[in-house]
């Protein structure tokens, strides 16, 4: 009998599936602006914090439905304390940058104690969290803004990669970022080949060949386009790396190490990991100090990116960290997530935020259309949690009736 295989890459595909459509929709009513070499790359730099804080709130997820109401008072606090190092002290940009993530996971370290040892619910000590940071940030800055930092630490999220430009068919290219677009998706291929090939050796259940198949190509066309616009533009962004390795590394911790699966169990059945052997309260403390690890990083990267440390910074981070992690899969019930799948959601707010500014939409209508995607994802998880159709809707029951079978 063969083993069932770790689902998600389906739910990947389709939502990789509704990015590209997103993407077509907003090319089409912005007349091209949305896939404008220039426009690409600065929705990256734009949305870099979203991507990273939702890699860390993907793990919070997982323990059981658990989010962080906190980072985005973290990502400002980190910022006060960036800016008084280094615009204020005169600090070394790199012993700033340390020192920053180091407080990170002393927050992380305060949070997960209260939740994992303590036992106070996870909602209550970051809400709690969310508001002393939002006050201590306030008290390092004194409601004002520091500004501006120096060209060293402002190239964290603004900068670029050195290439060698050369003009083709009467097109500036950047070489060096093409072939890595290139390169990128022959690996993303070539590892879709192996894992098959593992898991057929392992013997679990398959995918079927032309679904993997038009997994590969969707995903390398997706990968070649948008380097290829990269390379039209200033090549290679700095933030872009830093996720690429955030992405690689918590992608293999919790798909192929026995910690990140004691995540996925503990999200499952808390009770039944307990009896297992896994170390629930150590697993929860790990999960809530990464997730400040996380918004340091990010609050480093959004601080470099505004150029100024901010009181206002950081201010609904955490609905937008949560919602790219729902949207791209991950369950409300916990257990269930991948990183990709929390990529490819925080890519859906990102071009939702820039498709729609683009449009000239105001940002109230933008809130409710964020919203209202947060909310339809949920609820395909749920219907697909509880096993329930449209038709299961009271009054929806009339609009796609049952069809009747006929009994011989």
């Amino acid at each position: 009998m063969k083993k069932k295989a770790k689902g998600g890459n389906m739910k990947e595909m389709s939502m990789l599936v509704v990015l590209v459509l997103i993407i077509a929709l907003f090319t089409l009513t912005t007349g091209g602006k949305m896939l404008k070499p220039m426009n690409i790359g600065n929705l990256i730099n734009q949305n870099a914090y979203v991507v990273i804080l939702a890699i860390g709130m993907l793990l919070c997820i997982l323990t059981g439905g658990n989010i962080d109401l906190s980072v985005g008072s973290t990502v400002a606090l980190i910022g006060a304390c960036a800016g008084t190092f280094i615009i204020v002290w005169h600090m070394n940009v790199y012993l700033a940058i340390f020192l920053c993530l180091l407080i990170g996971i002393l927050i992380g370290m305060w949070q997960g104690f209260w939740i994992a040892y303590v036992g106070i619910p996870p909602f209550i000590t970051t809400l709690s969290g969310m508001l002393v940071f939002r006050g201590a940030t306030l008290l390092i800055l004194n409601g004002l803004t520091l500004n501006p930092f120096p060209d060293e630490f402002e190239r964290l999220s603004t900068g670029f990669i050195p290439d060698i430009p050369v003009e083709v068919l009467g097109m500036k290219i950047n070489l060096i970022c093409f072939f890595v677009g290139i390169l990128l998706a022959i690996g993303f291929c070539v590892l879709q080949i192996i894992t098959r090939s593992n898991r057929k050796a392992k013997g679990y259940e398959l995918e079927s060949l032309g679904s993997m198949a038009a997994k590969m190509i969707v995903t390398s066309v997706v990968i070649i386009g948008i380097f290829y616009l990269l390379s039209r533009n200033r090549g290679i962004p700095t933030v872009l790396i830093l996720l690429g390795v955030l992405l690689v590394v918590y992608n293999f911790f919790t798909q192929k190490t026995v910690r990140g699966r004691h995540l996925y169990a503990i999200g499952g059945n808390m009770k039944a990991a307990e009896l297992s052997g896994v170390k629930t309260k150590q697993m929860m403390f790990f999960a809530y100090t990464n997730m400040s690890f996380i918004a340091a990083i990010a609050g480093l990267v959004f601080a470099a990116r505004l150029n100024a440390a901010s009181p206002e910074a950081g201010k609904s981070f955490e609905m937008d960290a949560i919602a790219s992690c729902f949207i791209g899969g991950a369950s409300a019930y916990g257990g269930t997530g991948t990183i990709i799948g929390a990529l490819i959601g925080a890519l859906i707010m990102g071009v939702l935020n820039n498709g729609m500014s683009l449009m000239g939409m105001s940002q109230n209508l933008q809130q409710v259309v964020k919203g209202l995607v947060l909310l339809l994802a949920v609820l395909m998880d749920v219907m697909s949690k509880k096993n329930i159709s449209l038709r299961d809707f009271g009054f929806l029951a009339k609009i796609f009736p049952k069809k009747e079978t006929e009994h011989i």
